[in-house]
């Protein structure tokens, strides 16, 4: 287990020996990274972590995270991810629970079914287990009201 968050990084340098420092972490399997000013991970690989919590970073895409095969519960809230794009990145990991609460997607029409059609394994989303409606096939017709003016 490792907590890293509060970190101040600041300046370019700084990220960038953060970033030398998470590539050595091959072993971790609880990282926290919360409040770092993070905006890309994509290049560090942690192939043991089990628990990841990125929350209050610069994070705006899912391809933005790091390489976390064997993630099974992952914390992203309060970043700037704006669509679901990548997400089924995470389609074949043992991801059970994530938390994207605070975040613009979150705002997504049918957003919990997007979410657990895209990951399969999820079993809880933003502290909400899977419910029934979150499994039914998305509503593709469209009903309009009718108003009569006299």
């Amino acid at each position: 287990e490792l907590n890293l968050s509060f970190q101040d990084l600041g300046d370019l340098y700084q990220v960038e020996n953060f970033k030398r420092i998470l590539q050595k972490l091959i072993r971790v399997e609880k990282l926290w990274l919360v409040d770092n000013s993070l905006t890309d991970l994509s290049a560090i690989r942690l192939p043991r972590c089990r628990e990841l919590n990125v929350n209050k970073n610069h994070f705006t895409s899912f391809k933005q995270l790091p390489k976390i095969p064997q993630i099974q519960h992952l914390s992203i809230a309060e970043n700037n991810i704006m669509t679901l794009s990548g997400i089924s990145d995470f389609r074949h990991t043992p991801l059970e629970s994530l938390i994207l609460k605070r975040n613009p997607c979150e705002f997504q029409e049918r957003y919990r079914q997007l979410v657990f059609s895209s990951l399969p394994n999820l079993k809880m989303l933003d502290g909400i287990p899977k419910l029934p409606e979150d499994c039914s096939p998305p509503d593709i017709r469209v009903f309009f009201k009718m108003c009569t003016i006299v």
